[in-house]
């Protein structure tokens, strides 16, 4: 049996060889990612710091679409920019129908919603409860 990775001398976890490699530093990927979605008018941008509440990301963005076409026009357009701004492995789920898409950009998770199914999931109430950071990036 394969014995996980110890951390590292500065206390922080070894990072999961099965998330993306980033390629672009969080803060400069969420700037990415932020910027994107307010050129393209998304709907209540929320970035969401969970360094230190979880192993699979840093940084959550939420935001919603006016409808599934504008929100697969989100998700398409934070794709692109991604990759333009040299992030190496943007993955997607939930783009066919649209009505929640998630991109995984390693550690900037990116959440898109149609307002009904954002109210009714209220992911954001999950991470952003508790202690930590909970703001958007300055730009």
């Amino acid at each position: 049996m394969k014995r996980a990775p110890a951390a590292n001398d500065a206390g922080i976890a070894a990072r999961d060889p099965n998330r993306p490699a980033p390629g672009i530093d969080v803060e400069a990927a969420t700037r990415v990612v932020l910027t994107s979605l307010e050129d393209d008018k998304a709907e209540d941008i929320l970035a969401i710091d969970i360094r230190g509440k979880s192993s699979f990301a840093d940084m959550l963005v939420v935001a919603s679409g006016r409808s599934a076409r504008h929100v697969g026009a989100l998700a398409d357009h934070v794709m692109r920019k991604l990759k333009d701004a040299g992030v190496k492995d943007v993955r997607v789920e939930g783009l066919p129908q649209a009505d929640w898409v998630l991109v995984d950009a390693g550690d900037v998770v990116v959440h898109l919603f149609r307002p009904e199914v954002r109210s009714f999931y209220n992911i954001e109430k999950i991470w952003s409860a508790g202690p930590g950071p909970s703001a958007a990036l300055p730009s």
